[in-house]
């Protein structure tokens, strides 16, 4: 099961980089901007860690981290403020609200993996899903079993991996570098090309029941979403 990982951070270009090297080690990554807005998405993703920025529009950081460890079902998530602030009693301020640790602004990319692996280390372990769904598709997780509406789908252990991860995020568009690292693994050399042969065999057997719920983005990847007809044209790639 994937970790998430909720940034909480108004420095666009700041985020973005936090989401890509996050995503790159094989997190899901969920970024916000705002602190009150913040806060619900919380309770309902309920994120493994969070990344949180002391200089938020409208609550701080601390703020939220105080409210973070008032609620029983969200108080033991991981905190980690990330601050332009150095000084020593700013650190005790943040740790004194409920932080789990304090880094720096600027700060290394290693080193802030370090301290969420870290921190993931001490978390519990995301809450194991049993079944995953999209519109009329279902996933039995622990079955291993794809069903669309009431028609069994029988698909190969890769197409199984492939749709898992798809539907874990549905409408979040994938790239076939991500999808070759996290469905294949990093010890495995395989053609970027064969994940379109994958998403073409998946398609084949999702598709004898129902509509076309795989987008591909030309040139990007390929999500779960409902397309809009002739959004994006589906690849061309032949199977070998």
């Amino acid at each position: 099961m994937q970790h998430l990982v909720m940034v909480i951070e108004d420095e666009e270009a700041l985020a973005l980089m936090l989401r890509y090297n996050l995503e790159k080690e094989g997190y899901k990554v969920l970024v916000k901007s705002r602190g009150s807005k913040a806060l619900a998405e919380i309770e309902k993703e309920r994120p493994s860690v969070i990344l949180l920025d002391w200089m938020l529009p409208e609550m701080s950081g601390v703020e939220i981290c105080k409210l973070i460890r008032s609620k029983p079902d969200i108080k033991g998530i991981p905190v980690i403020m990330l601050t332009a602030k150095g000084e020593e009693e700013d650190k005790i301020k943040g740790l004194t609200a409920g932080a789990d640790d304090y880094v720096t602004k600027p700060f290394s990319v290693p080193e802030l993996l370090a301290r969420v692996k870290a921190q993931l280390r001490r978390a519990p372990e995301p809450e194991t899903k049993k079944e995953l769904m999209f519109e009329d598709i279902r996933m039995d997780l622990v079955e291993k079993k794809v069903f669309r509406g009431e028609n069994y789908i029988h698909l190969g252990p890769t197409e199984f991996r492939l749709l898992k991860m798809l539907m874990e995020t549905p409408g979040k568009v994938f790239s076939r570098e991500f999808l070759l690292k996290n469905v294949w693994g990093d010890n495995i050399y395989v053609e970027s090309r064969t994940v379109d042969v994958h998403i073409r065999r998946l398609r084949k057997s999702l598709n004898e029941f129902g509509p076309d719920y795989i987008r591909t983005v030309r040139a990007t990847g390929y999500a779960v979403d409902i397309n809009p007809q002739g959004e994006d044209e589906q690849e061309e790639t032949s199977e070998e």
